[in-house]
C-alpha cells in the first residue's frame, strides 16, 4: 500500500493519522500536484492529493474515501460505527472539518498570488467560512471529552486535522483563545503518536 501526498497537506495528514491508529504499514511517496513534474495527475485525473495506491496499484482518491477503506480494512480500532444516526453524525464532522480545511486552503492559495491579481473578498469570504464552522465545532463539542462522547472516532481525527492546519498556515487565528474546549481536543489529540508525527511542515 502506497500513500501519495506532502506533508503540508491537511487531507494527506488525515489519511496518516488513520494509517497510523489502525496500525497499517503503508510506503509514503512525496508529490505534490503543484510540483511542474508530478505523477499525481497521471493517477488521479483531478489532480489532487492524497491518491492511496492499493497493491494492485488501483488508485484510490478523496480523503473521506480513503479514510473509510482504510477503517474497513482491519477491524482494530473502528473510527466510523457502524452504518446509523451516529455514523452520519460522524460523517458530518468530518465534512465540516474538511471543508475549514478547504475554505483555509483557499485563502492561503489566493494570498500567495501577486497582490494586484488577489480577491480580499475572496479571502474575507473564506475566512469567515473557517470562523463560523469552528463556532459550530465548539458548539458541537461542549464539555464532551471526544466529538462524539467518551471515545476517539473519525471525527476527532478530522476535527484535529483541520485544527492543526489552522495552527500551520493561520497563527492569526486564535481558535484556541476563543474555544478553550477545541483548545482542549487540540492538546489531547496531539499526545497521540499518530497527530505528533503527522504535524504539517514546508
Amino acid at each position: 500500500m502506497k500513500l501519495i501526498g506532502s506533508h503540508t497537506s491537511p487531507f494527506v495528514r488525515k489519511v496518516r493519522i488513520v494509517l497510523a491508529e489502525k496500525k497499517i504499514e503503508f510506503e509514503f511517496l512525496i508529490d505534490s500536484p503543484w510540483l511542474a513534474d508530478s505523477k499525481v495527475p497521471d493517477i488521479n485525473p483531478l489532480g489532487k492529493i492524497p491518491v492511496l495506491l492499493l497493491d494492485e496499484e488501483t488508485p484510490l482518491f478523496d480523503s473521506r474515501v480513503i479514510v473509510e477503506y482504510i477503517d474497513n480494512v482491519t477491524p482494530n480500532n473502528k473510527l466510523f460505527p457502524a452504518p446509523n444516526r451516529e455514523r452520519t453524525e460522524v460523517k458530518r464532522w468530518e465534512a465540516l472539518a474538511d471543508g475549514i480545511c478547504d475554505a483555509a486552503a483557499s485563502a492561503f492559495l489566493e494570498a500567495k498570488r501577486p497582490v494586484a491579481q488577489q480577491s480580499s473578498d475572496w479571502i474575507a469570504r473564506q475566512r469567515d467560512k473557517i470562523h463560523r464552522s469552528l463556532a459550530f465545532m465548539a458548539d458541537g463539542l461542549g464539555e464532551k471529552p471526544f466529538c462524539m462522547g467518551t471515545h476517539i472516532s473519525m471525527a476527532d481525527i478530522a476535527a484535529g486535522t483541520a485544527l492543526g492546519y489552522l495552527c500551520f498556515r493561520f497563527a492569526d487565528i486564535d481558535w484556541r483563545e476563543q474555544y478553550p474546549n477545541l483548545g482542549k481536543l487540540y492538546s489531547k489529540l496531539m499526545q497521540r503518536p499518530s497527530f505528533a508525527d503527522t504535524v504539517p511542515k514546508d
